[in-house]
């Protein structure tokens, strides 16, 4: 009888550790220490075996990232030579209409330049008509086809320097004479000997001018 109490109270004791362990997390085991390491493994192992996971992962991600349609890759290489076309084309487009405007001013010019002469001789003409004559039918007619000229002129945007009584400036005047005048400030066109003009904003032929002082 006191065999089989001791046998009792034995089980009792293993039965009350294995809960014991069961609460602290531990697993029981039962042969040796080397037996428990096998069965759970050591954190190396497990380290190992989730750093390979994870790069076995990472290397499926980057096939499916390299992979691409070539249909994708068409429409794309196509969008991106339509761009460079239209890019190219609107600076030729640009670039053909400076040439063009470059190229009338450089014809205005020369034809303006080819007129002016005319204008002159039809100034002097009418400074010769003497006073009696100034209103026959030939003056008359001269001195309207010299305005209808002048308005022409400007219509083209061509216009006249204006010279007397303003001060001398060398992008619109060419000073060929000096006259001494007391009656004039210093650098003051005194008089004009020949007109100049401008096509818009450029100068066609400077003023031929007598300065003061």
């Amino acid at each position: 009888m006191k065999d089989e109490e001791l046998k009792k109270e034995a089980e009792a004791k293993e039965t009350g550790q294995e809960e014991v362990m069961a609460e602290n997390g531990q697993t029981a085991c039962d042969g040796t220490e080397d037996a428990c390491q096998q069965e759970e493994g050591t954190p190396e192992e497990a380290s190992g075996d989730t750093e390979e996971a994870a790069s076995a992962k990472e290397e499926k991600k980057s096939f499916f990232k390299k992979k691409k349609d070539p249909r994708d890759e068409k429409i794309e290489e196509l969008t991106d030579r339509v761009k460079r076309q239209m890019a190219e084309f609107e600076n030729f487009r640009k670039r053909s209409e400076k040439e063009k405007s470059t190229m009338y001013e450089m014809g205005a010019r020369d034809i303006i330049e080819r007129m002016l002469p005319v204008i002159d001789n039809f100034e002097r003409g009418l400074a010769t008509v003497p006073e009696d004559e100034k209103g026959s039918p030939i003056a008359e007619g001269m001195e309207k086809i010299y305005k209808q000229f002048q308005k022409t002129l400007e219509e083209a945007g061509v216009k006249a320097i204006e010279a007397v009584g303003q001060e001398f400036d060398p992008n619109f005047h060419n000073a060929v004479m000096h006259v001494d005048d007391d009656s004039l400030g210093e650098n003051i066109v005194a008089e004009e000997l020949q007109k100049g003009y401008m096509y818009r904003e450029s100068v066609v032929r400077h003023s031929m001018v007598k300065v003061a002082n």
